[in-house]
């Protein structure tokens, strides 16, 4: 069989190179003569990097930046076709950057992305892709739009810090020293989330709560949120399907002038995801958890549109499952979880590798059984 193995990240347990590799281990130790064909997938969130500079031949670029609690760390982006630059907020100031105990957005900051985005113009890019999923930020970008040249102000004229607390404070804003370079690039931003950047589903009161705020600083956040986007020459882009993407980035990025694109499909052109499916006799998706959701805008559910037209059979395998399968099954032909026994999310973590690998092989050779009937 010619096989596609597209899966997304396994969150906190492999990245969707790393999955991708297993399940084409697991394939093989069938010893069937399967091609195997690897297309890692990604949707905006962790991977994007990955993903993109694996499936078009790039380099990483390796950097020190400000990571999400304001202490230096050492990370990467990728640098494609000479003047393309692919950057995500996940490796920068992702959530998983953060030890869950000390997560508050209080204490975040998005500052590390603008100064890797300043590093990308450095280098003369022309384009920038910015994967926006994972972040451990509810600023609306103040730090990134710092780190690029804007001031902030509080009410006695004082200028205020880059943290998500410092959002609270802002009242006046200075965009007279913004990097000039900015309005010379195209960006486009790799999103899988359609909120707003306040309401009851904006980026605070939807996401605010996993990144460790309370009810009462939810509120507030949103109220904050709600004055900054006043400051901006066009509020209305607070509106904006996306704006509230990685706690208000994607309101950030709109004020730059930024194309919101779906993550999956963008990542999926690179790739060239369709002209691989539509030669393939089976498709292998995959991500940490599935449920109705994954068929919106996640790459699972992209991979599944993509095999449905060219009515290639799609499977997929996925860390658990989660709420009404259904809609689902009008995609996949099966869908399985890798936990083969009762056991704790910190253990199916920590054996991730050996439990898809297991799950993989299962369920592969039940399909060359079926073909043999």
């Amino acid at each position: 069989m010619k096989i596609v193995l597209a899966p997304d990240s396994f969150k906190g347990s492999l990245t969707s190179l790393e999955a991708t590799t297993v399940m084409k281990q697991a394939i093989e130790s069938l010893g069937k003569d399967d091609e195997i064909i690897e297309k890692p997938m990604a949707d905006g969130g962790e991977g994007t990097v990955d993903a993109i500079v694996s499936a078009t031949g790039g380099e990483k670029i390796m950097l020190n930046c400000t990571g999400p609690v304001g202490k230096e760390i050492t990370t990467y982006y990728g640098l494609i076709e000479k003047d393309t630059a692919v950057i995500e907020i996940a490796n920068i100031a992702g959530l998983p950057q953060v030890d869950k105990k000390k997560r508050n957005p209080d204490f975040t900051t998005t500052f590390g992305l603008g100064e890797v985005i300043k590093d990308a113009l450095d280098r003369g890019c022309k384009t920038l892709i910015i994967g926006l999923g994972g972040s451990a930020t509810n600023d609306a970008g103040l730090g990134m739009l710092m780190a690029l040249g804007m001031k902030a102000f509080d009410e006695q004229g004082r200028e205020v810090g880059i943290f998500g607390k410092d959002l609270l404070n802002v009242a006046r804003i200075d965009l007279e020293n913004v990097d000039p370079r900015l309005k010379d690039i195209t960006i486009k931003i790799a999103c899988d989330v359609e909120n707003p950047l306040t309401g009851p589903l904006g980026a605070s009161a939807i996401y605010g709560p996993q990144k460790g705020a309370t009810a009462e600083r939810v509120v507030a956040y949103d109220k904050a949120m709600e004055r900054f986007s006043q400051l901006f020459s066009n509020p209305k882009l607070s509106k904006t399907p996306g704006a509230g993407a990685a706690g208000g980035l994607g309101f950030a990025f709109l004020i730059l002038k930024s194309e919101l694109v779906s993550g999956a499909q963008l990542i999926g052109e690179f790739s060239r995801m369709e002209e691989a499916i539509q030669h393939a006799d089976l498709v292998i998706t995959g991500e940490g958890q599935s449920d109705e959701q994954t068929l919106y805008g996640k790459a699972p559910g992209y991979v599944a549109e993509l095999a449905s037209k060219h009515q290639v059979p799609a499977i997929l395998i996925s860390g658990s499952l989660k709420g009404n399968l259904s809609p689902l099954l009008n995609k996949f032909i099966g869908c399985f979880s890798i936990v083969n026994r009762p056991i704790r999310l910190e253990k199916c973590m920590e054996q991730a590798e050996k439990l898809l690998f297991e799950q993989t092989r299962q369920v592969v050779s039940l399909v060359h059984g079926i073909k043999q009937l």
